[in-house]
């Protein structure tokens, strides 16, 4: 992965009328592919969250929100791919705490190409998909109504070609 021109993001509708945007600075992604065998892994380091006020990261990262102490980190490895030229899903195993369950993200392939001054190829992917924070035991008590159940996750990777 090019950590450089990689990033991991999401949107969650707060009071129901607006979105707040937010990414996650550290994280890391393989893609293996093997013939027609393709398998993706990710972990992002969940005390990364930045939505761009830290005030309202460090608040989001307590016991009574996200809870970063009992969530450190999201995993997820692939389970499927399936193509289609340029497009196709990717289905795969997302662990969130103590809590898996199956997700499918779309997926476009940016493209392939050389980049000046670095050995091998770069090929890039956009990832989308949705998840419902309550699927994975994530509970905000009394702030049910502030925060959305539905996060959008889009990912935008590029890797590069091993050596």
């Amino acid at each position: 992965m090019d950590p450089l021109h990689s990033s991991v993001g999401f949107v969650i509708r707060h009071l129901g009328i607006s979105k707040v945007r937010g990414t996650f600075r550290e994280f890391a992604t393989t893609l293996t592919v093997d013939g027609d065998d393709i398998a993706v892994t990710a972990d992002v380091e969940v005390a990364s969250l930045d939505t761009g006020n830290s005030d309202r990261d460090a608040h989001v990262l307590q016991p009574d929100l996200l809870d970063v102490a009992k969530r450190p980190t999201l995993s997820f490895r692939s389970t499927r791919v399936e193509r289609d030229g340029d497009e196709g899903t990717l289905t795969g195993d997302l662990t969130i705490g103590d809590v898996t369950r199956s997700v499918t993200f779309d997926v476009e392939f940016g493209g392939l190409g050389d980049f000046p001054g670095a050995p091998g190829k770069h090929a890039g992917f956009e990832a989308t998909g949705e998840i419902k924070r309550s699927d994975f035991g994530i509970d905000f008590g009394a702030g049910e109504a502030i925060l959305g159940d539905k996060i959008k996750i889009q990912l935008d990777v590029q890797y590069t070609e091993p050596a």
